[in-house]
C-alpha cells in the first residue's frame, strides 16, 4: 500500500467549503500558484511530432470537407430529381 491509499478521506480543515481566506490578494496568489503548477506539467511536443500532429490534422479535415461536400452533392442532385417538373424540361 502505498501513502495515497493511506490517506483518510475525510476533509481537513482547508479543505471545507467557505473555509477559504476572505482576502482576495491571496486567493489571487494561490490561483497564479496553482497556474503555475499546471503549467510545469504541460508537455511540449517536439517539431517532430508537431508537424505530424499539424499534417494528421489537417488530413482529417480536407476528409471531412470533402465528405460533407459529396452530401450535399447528393442530397443537392436527389432533391433536384425529386421536386423537380419532368415536363419543365430542366
Amino acid at each position: 500500500m502505498n501513502s495515497s491509499q493511506n490517506a483518510s478521506s475525510a476533509p481537513t480543515k482547508g479543505d471545507a467549503p467557505g473555509s477559504g481566506s476572505k482576502n482576495p490578494f491571496l486567493a489571487i496568489g494561490l490561483f497564479i500558484r496553482q497556474v503555475l503548477a499546471e503549467l510545469r506539467k504541460v508537455v511540449v511536443p517536439t517539431r517532430t511530432e508537431l508537424v505530424v500532429y499539424s499534417i494528421t490534422v489537417l488530413a482529417f479535415v480536407v476528409v471531412m470537407i470533402m465528405l460533407i461536400f459529396g452530401f450535399d452533392a447528393a442530397f443537392s442532385w436527389l432533391s433536384r430529381i425529386a421536386f423537380s417538373d419532368p415536363d419543365a424540361g430542366i
